[in-house]
């Protein structure tokens, strides 16, 4: 079955590359109709370097499929870091007194040759796990005919988050110069967390839950649960510190030459809208692995699509209505955008999950555990706020984040240790061990 979809990636891939090179022009448009013309032909040239490495980090992804299933995650999920190591070398490799236009190209190309890396660091494990892979792609496979019922329904589901964002840069793009830039920098630190406890946990999670749905309904619920508590104790932070101290993350990770202290409040608004949902968005992809353990692609598809709607309408509600409204400057939309896709995300997750437990039966966080990780995730936040009060304006935005994220982290696991939460009990074995 693996050598049958290596054939086909192969064949899909390479037809999606070349349409992808030829058709940038019209991609663009279609991305990004308000931006200007300097910055479309920039976007179509930057569009044509990065398509090939987009095919290489989906060969990626098929390596990772293949060693996911032996229940090997770490390397996986470690190769992306080659990937960033390598965008940074080549931003910082462009020639000394370039304009920002050749250095992003530079940049382009070193996500190139980083795709190309991960590919190679996963590659040899991925093709020893499945050897012998190439005698006979066997097209007739059973695998392989439930891999192509699955692929549709699948890749909208997963892919929902990508349409969402994109549908956010689309309004943004009309909201004037800066938006676009600003809303893609909130994304980058929303989906930090999204990335490392929604994703990771709900990849890691479904070959367990796909091998113990065939068995029980009870044990697949017992399974969901230990991962939304698990999610929970790392996104609840997440949330509660980008809600209230997203300028001092913001800071730290932009606010540097042109990026002023006036970019890092725009950013922390939109941002913040953002957050709202985070929590949602995070424990509504282990939901979806559910959905998919028990075989059932269709039923994330529809209420993905619904997201998509409500994203739709909401945000250009929020974008072109909320600020006139609201008697703010234009561009504070993108908040509102946001927001919107929040709202949601909300609804995606409450979608799922009440139809997953009408399949498996009642299957949520409990409230005092909620109420202990809210409490002292807002409890960090008011430390870190009286910090940040006395060192805001004699630091610099990097260490003053130093200082007020680090007691904020402390005073979260430290609290959630003191009122019994069993994943920072965990937590603390494993460091205390080294693991």
């Amino acid at each position: 079955m693996a050598g049958a979809i290596a054939a086909l990636l192969a064949l899909v891939v390479a037809v999606l590359v070349a349409l992808g090179i030829t058709t940038a022009p019209w991609l663009v448009d279609l991305l990004a109709p308000g931006w200007d013309t300097p910055k479309r032909a920039l976007t179509v040239r930057l569009v044509r370097i990065l398509f090939p490495g987009t095919g290489l980090l989906v060969w990626s992804a098929w390596c990772l499929g293949i060693l996911n299933s032996h229940r090997r995650f770490f390397l996986p999920y470690f190769a992306p870091v080659v990937w960033n190591a390598a965008i940074i070398a080549a931003t910082l490799l462009a020639p000394a007194g370039a304009f920002s236009a050749e250095i992003v190209i530079w940049t382009a190309w070193g996500a190139v040759a980083g795709a190309l890396l991960q590919l190679t660091v996963q590659l040899p494990s991925a093709l020893k796990a499945a050897a012998p892979l190439f005698h006979g792609a066997a097209f007739e496979d059973a695998g392989v005919r439930t891999v192509f019922r699955s692929f549709g329904p699948a890749l909208l589901t997963r892919g929902i988050v990508q349409v969402s964002a994109w549908v956010d840069a689309v309004l943004a793009s009309f909201l004037g110069t800066g938006a676009a830039a600003a809303l893609a920098n909130a994304q980058l630190i929303y989906t930090l967390p999204v990335s490392l406890f929604g994703s990771s946990v709900a990849a890691a999670e479904l070959p367990a839950l796909s091998a113990e749905a065939g068995a029980a309904p009870t044990l697949l619920r017992d399974r969901i649960d230990r991962g939304l508590r698990q999610v929970a104790f790392f996104v609840i932070p997440s949330a509660v510190a980008m809600i209230t101290l997203g300028h001092v993350l913001a800071g730290a990770i932009f606010q540097t030459g042109a990026f002023t202290r006036a970019d890092t409040y725009y950013v922390w608004g939109i941002l913040a809208g953002y957050s709202v949902g985070l929590l949602a968005g995070t424990l509504g992809r282990l939901f979806a692995s559910g959905w998919f353990a028990l075989h059932d692609t269709r039923g994330p598809l529809r209420f993905a699509s619904v997201r998509v709607a409500l994203t739709i309408t909401l945000g250009v509600l929020a974008a072109l209505q909320g600020p006139a409204l609201l008697g703010l400057d234009p561009r504070w939309g993108t908040a509102g955008i946001t927001t919107a896709s929040a709202v949601a995300t909300m609804t995606e997750f409450w979608l799922l999950r009440r139809g997953l437990e009408r399949k498996i039966g009642r299957v949520r966080l409990p409230t005092g555990l909620l109420m202990r990780l809210w409490g002292a995730a807002f409890g960090g936040s008011a430390v870190g706020w009286g910090i940040l009060v006395v060192v805001d304006e004699k630091i610099g935005p990097l260490l003053r984040a130093v200082f007020v994220l680090a007691p904020f982290a402390a005073v979260y696991f430290g609290g959630t240790l003191l009122l019994g939460v069993a994943q920072a009990r965990e937590l603390l074995g494993r460091l205390q061990h080294g693991r």
